[in-house]
């Protein structure tokens, strides 16, 4: 059997010692494949030649004086009962190489304040980055992403997505519908299984545990936004908007609610170089429609046709906000922001109409269904003019092609119609679609 322990302190030393005199290295050797190979620094290397596998390895043990004798013999003996075992030292020590520069790295992200790579939080804000903002508006995606900071992180964010399973995510979930806000859990656990979906795919988990959860959240109880249809109470709310003693820019906006059927955010970013009063024309761009990320980018815009009574409301705004870019600028900002969301609705209330009785959005309601019940105009020209999508792309090309003159002739119906009933004219009866 091979001699080991063949070194000394003090061999060492006086070795180190005249290789800085000398200028010239040496290599020591202590048995059992450990060797000292001393620098003409005075620094050594420890050494371990081994044979695994029928082939000879080398493996370092660290630096002379730092690792001192007793410690490389100790860390010989050590790869030794590995290679008895049939495990390469080379390799274990590849492992814990990687093993603390994967720690280091989660030591340097959570000093850092990002999620640990593989938990809720890191995986979602990858699918937000990756997939979700790719797909949606730049506000849809926002509001994801709040919704999953206020109601899901605190909780599970820095759980590993691969040990979530359906009950712990329930539980979060009933809190958000403890407080109320049902179709916000609602939200919430369709973005948490697109999560899940985006985890499966990339390897981070295994199953989808919010597919578990489809009936276990109560049901959204659905509320239509409250919109006057009957034409006696919409005669009474147009002789309130004609007598709107507010701002004019706001009574505008009013009467225009009525005449466009715009979305209340299409109508308060209108811009007046949309605005063709000429033509009577209204061309919104596709990037202000609700409409999917792809189709806001690509999508043909929407046209208005104006009708009379449309032209001459703007043409009597003109003067007042013509030089802003907007048609209904911001009283604080009108260079560079539009109306608020919440001036139609606030004058509405400041006329007496509550919140069940009349918002913003409720003229489009009003229009959809007054528009077929007392005019017979049919439902598929209005549902083009209300820019609502239709299931496949060459339906919806052929709504914004075709329809586009009778559309014209709803609008100037609809105007003629709605003056009629600010006068007060009989209310007109149901009317059969042809």
């Amino acid at each position: 059997m091979a001699a080991l322990n063949l070194l000394s302190d003090k061999a060492i030393r006086a070795a180190c010692k005249r290789a800085l005199d000398t200028g010239n290295g040496e290599r020591l050797a202590d048995g059992g494949g450990l060797r000292l190979d001393v620098q003409a620094s005075g620094v050594g290397w420890w050494r371990l030649r081994y044979r695994f596998g029928g082939r000879q390895s080398m493996l370092s043990l660290g630096v002379y004086p730092a690792v001192p004798l007793t410690l490389a013999r100790q860390r010989r003996d050590e790869a030794q009962a590995q290679i008895a075992t049939g495990i390469d030292p080379s390799d274990v020590r590849k492992a814990d190489k990687s093993t603390k520069a994967a720690a280091a790295e989660v030591t340097r992200i959570v000093e850092a304040g990002l999620p640990v790579p593989g938990t809720f939080e890191a995986v979602t804000r990858e699918w937000l980055s990756t997939v979700h903002r790719a797909k949606v508006s730049a506000s849809h995606a926002n509001r994801t992403e709040t919704r999953f900071e206020q109601d899901i992180f605190p909780w599970l964010g820095t759980r590993p997505l691969a040990d979530i399973e359906a009950p712990e995510l329930l539980a979060v979930l009933r809190r958000v519908t403890g407080r109320g806000a049902i179709e916000t859990a609602h939200r919430a656990k369709d973005a948490c299984g697109q999560v899940f979906r985006y985890g499966i795919a990339a390897g981070y988990c295994q199953r989808n545990p919010a597919a578990d959860l489809r009936d276990a959240l109560p049901p959204v109880q659905t509320k239509h936004l409250a919109a006057i249809v009957d034409p006696r109470q919409a005669g009474q709310l147009l002789r309130d908007v004609a007598d709107y003693n507010g701002h004019p820019v706001t009574r505008a906006a009013l009467a225009l609610s009525a005449l466009l059927l715009l979305r209340p955010g299409e109508l308060r970013q209108m811009e007046w170089a949309w605005v063709d009063l000429e033509t009577a024309t209204l061309t919104v761009p596709g990037e202000v429609m609700k409409r999917k990320k792809a189709d806001k980018e690509n999508g043909p815009p929407h046209v208005v046709p104006l009708a009379s009574q449309a032209v001459a409301v703007l043409r009597e705004l003109q003067p007042l906000t013509g030089a802003t870019p907007f048609v209904f600028p911001s009283v604080t900002s009108p260079k560079t922001r539009c109306m608020s969301e919440n001036t139609v609705r606030s004058a509405l209330r400041r006329m007496g109409y509550g919140n069940d009785d009349m918002t913003a959005h409720g003229f489009r309601a009003m229009a959809r269904t007054m528009a077929a019940e007392r005019l017979g105009i049919a439902p598929e020209v209005i549902e083009a003019q209300l820019a609502h999508a239709v299931p496949d792309a060459l339906g919806r090309a052929y709504n914004r092609t075709q329809y586009l003159e009778q559309r014209r002739a709803l609008m100037t119906q609809w105007a003629d119609y709605l003056d009629a009933l600010r006068e007060g004219a009989k209310v007109l009866p149901f009317k059969e679609v042809a």
